[in-house]
């Protein structure tokens, strides 16, 4: 029988079969999952934010549900709602989406702040209160949220707390030359996804979760994740440098993408390649830069000695 990591393996390389030439950007949410945190997709329309999600929801096996935010959603139609019941003269809860293993939100940022922050307590916690009473949810539980880019119209942008709930946030990008003439000649890639096989399943996935909470962290990789902390709070172009729970993501990624790449054991080149993706929508600039989150995080890597 297959072990586990096999499968995960198999389960990489079927969504790569649909999303073509991303294969950094597969690893880098499949790395998001198994460090138990939650992923924002931020692109354009139509570059395969909604592909990537729909595939990583047949191969993981997961319950799956998917929700259209719109600007006049409200929270109710995300949590649930209490209805009342003639027949026993009593209120009966309806759960809403959120209750579920795998939740892809399309377009978090067309919903109002109200109903973006539905969201918090489930992701944050895990968990659901509604009307005086909290719900646990299903384990695991994993979030995609996809937004557009905030200059386009109907958008409202996400506030720093929204945005600290999510581990990782990635870009697609448009596809190489070669990989978007294939699917231009191969068809609609959403019929390939109604023939992608589960490669995983929820016990398998929580068996992987704590695979990367095993992996061993030497004292002087922490160093380093301290320095560049540091370093962000104190650089004269970041307004706000990365918190601790900014810190312990970083690591928790980076043991992820340690055991994505068959290592036991974390190197300072995990915690590099997760970077970006960890801490870029976690920097405000300061007023008087132009550098962006990307750009920010670049000169942390160059400026920032691997070595003490």
């Amino acid at each position: 029988m297959p072990s586990d990591l096999e499968q995960l393996s198999a389960a990489r390389a079927e969504i790569g079969s649909v999303l073509l030439g991303k294969d950094r950007q597969i690893q880098q949410a499949m790395c998001c999952l198994l460090a138990g945190g939650h992923l924002l997709v931020e692109d354009l329309p139509g570059v395969g934010k909604t592909t990537l999600s729909q595939a990583f929801a047949a191969v993981t096996g997961l319950a799956y549900r998917r929700v259209q935010f719109t600007s006049d959603m409200l929270p109710s139609d995300i949590l649930g709602v209490s209805v009342f019941d003639r027949n026993s003269n009593a209120f009966h809860f309806h759960p809403g989406p959120v209750f579920t293993q795998f939740l892809l939100v399309d377009e978090i940022n067309r919903a109002s702040p109200k109903t973006q922050s539905a969201l918090l307590e489930a992701m944050a916690e895990g968990r659901v209160t509604t009307e005086g009473e909290t719900r646990s949810l299903p384990k695991p539980f994993f979030v995609i949220a996809t937004q557009n880019p905030w200059f386009q119209s109907g958008t409202f942008p996400l506030p720093e707390s929204q945005l600290d709930r999510f581990l990782m946030r990635i870009s697609l990008g448009y596809p190489d030359e070669r990989s978007e003439r294939q699917l231009l000649e191969g068809g609609d890639p959403r019929e390939m996804l109604t023939t992608l096989p589960s490669c995983l399943d929820d016990a398998q996935i929580q068996r992987l979760q704590e695979l990367v909470k095993q992996v061993e962290v030497r004292s002087s990789v922490v160093s380093y994740i301290q320095r560049l902390i540091t370093f962000s709070r104190q650089d004269a172009e970041i307004a706000f440098g990365l918190s601790t729970r900014a810190g312990l993501a970083l690591l928790q990624c980076a043991k992820a993408w340690a055991l994505l790449e068959g290592r036991d054991y974390l190197l300072p080149d995990d915690v590099q390649a997760v970077l970006e993706p960890v801490a870029a929508h976690r920097l405000q600039p300061a007023a008087d830069s132009n550098a962006d989150g990307a750009e920010l995080v670049a000169k942390m890597l160059a400026q920032v000695s691997v070595l003490a």
